[in-house]
């Protein structure tokens, strides 16, 4: 008897030690190439955050059906460094939405957050990854100026993420070590005390760096080049929604120097690029930036992915031509790293590469070649050459620090079925 117990005992490890070799199998993705240690390229199968090559993550897209981990480009390359001289309206940036509504941002007043997430890193990573654009919605609170993800311009103790100074001190940081940089700041504002605004970017050190309204261009005109605007370290333009702080505060109002397309749903609508309300029509000839926003009106992070891959190029395309065929300067985006592989970063680099030489990506581009000169790019899997600082990656997709997308979500389905395993056979 006591022996038949020990044989129905092993049979019953066996099967359970079975059941956990499939079970670990299926969840946690394994080598399908041989490549590793940073040799993996662009698109390549990977297994490992070390596997892929400088400026790309290891990561998937559920959303496209995607279960095999890839390298996915992590960073952006700065156009300028391949070429510069350009007027800076001559040039697409990527730009965040809500780039201060941050999953997992601590909770500074202690309560509870209740609103939609927009971003999965900081904002200093954010810009070494290749964003050169930030949207700030501002609000006065507790005798302070705050981010807040808000409504009815009236920011609340769970809609409030941070002092507004932090964040603009991360840009400042930021514009100091990176002396050919420019950033540009968007503000959606509820600021109404005067003054405060403009004291707000001084406190942080900002005004050093401020593009003078009386430079900036009217009726459509060029902006500087680029290296006149690092020359003079112009390097921040911030633009503001209410007009009168132009005048007020010598803070730029928005729609007088851009055209914007709908935001949120609207304005990801395949085949149609309707302009904004407080926006000139986008084939006016009155602003000589445009700001294309693409993102849907409530974001979902495992979405994100497959809505960077899938449409993108397309919707770009549809609102060039609404525009009388001016490439937007800024692309603004929610969760700006999740791809299937290329997403947004790719985006940008075709839109630089048709507007600034002619070619399908600015990676083709020549420096002092005519328009249309194009080198023959003939391996489209290697890696970029990232002209960033190297950002890491701090939220569920994570640059050069996890192999999957939504890697603690994973590991909680695994610690479950592990547990009921455990439980029917032991």
């Amino acid at each position: 008897m006591l022996n038949h117990l020990r044989g129905h005992r092993e049979e019953s490890r066996a099967i359970f030690n079975g059941f956990l070799t499939i079970y670990l199998i299926s969840i946690f993705p394994h080598p399908t190439s041989a490549c590793s240690n940073g040799n993996c390229q662009l698109l390549d199968s990977c297994s490992m955050p070390t596997d892929c090559g400088p400026g790309l993550y290891c990561g998937n897209c559920p959303a496209m059906g995607a279960a095999q981990p890839i390298c996915t480009k992590g960073q952006g390359i700065e156009p300028t460094s391949i070429i510069s001289g350009l007027p800076f309206n001559k040039y697409t940036w990527l730009v965040t939405h809500n780039s201060f509504s941050i999953v997992n941002a601590p909770l500074l007043n202690g309560v509870q957050r209740v609103t939609f997430y927009n971003q999965e890193d900081t904002v200093t990573n954010q810009l070494l990854n290749g964003v050169r654009g930030l949207m700030l919605d501002m609000y006065e609170f507790e005798g302070d100026v705050w981010l807040c993800h808000s409504l009815r311009g009236q920011c609340y103790n769970f809609t409030a993420f941070e002092p507004a100074i932090n964040t603009l001190k991360e840009v400042e940081a930021f514009l100091s070590t990176n002396p050919t940089t420019i950033v540009t700041i968007i503000i959606e504002d509820y600021v109404h005390t005067p003054k405060r605004l403009m004291k707000l970017f001084t406190d942080a050190g900002l005004s050093k760096y401020w593009f003078p309204v009386s430079k900036m261009p009217r009726n459509g005109g060029d902006w500087p080049t680029v290296n006149d605007m690092v020359k003079d370290n112009y390097r921040l333009l911030v633009f503001t929604s209410i007009e009168s702080k132009e005048a007020d505060e010598g803070i730029a109002y928005q729609w007088r120097y851009m055209v914007e397309n709908e935001p949120g749903d609207p304005g990801v609508i395949q085949g149609s690029c309707p302009n904004r309300r407080e926006s000139w029509s986008l084939n006016s000839k009155k602003a000589s930036l445009f700001l294309q926003n693409y993102f849907p009106t409530f974001p979902i992070e495992d979405q994100a992915c497959k809505e960077h891959s899938v449409g993108l190029v397309e919707l770009v395309s549809t609102c060039y031509k609404a525009a009388g065929n001016m490439m937007p300067n800024f692309l603004a985006v929610n969760f700006y790293m999740r791809s299937g592989g290329q997403g947004v970063f790719d985006a940008i680099d075709k839109m630089n590469g048709q507007n600034i030489c002619g070619c399908s990506t600015v990676m083709a581009c020549q420096a002092g070649a005519p328009v249309g000169s194009c080198k023959n790019m003939t391996t489209p899997n290697s890696n970029p050459t990232t002209s960033s600082n190297g950002g890491s990656f701090s939220g569920y997709v994570q640059l050069r620090s996890a192999s999957i997308v939504n890697l603690p979500n994973s590991f909680l389905i695994y610690l479950f079925h592990l547990s009921l395993i455990v439980m029917l056979f032991l």
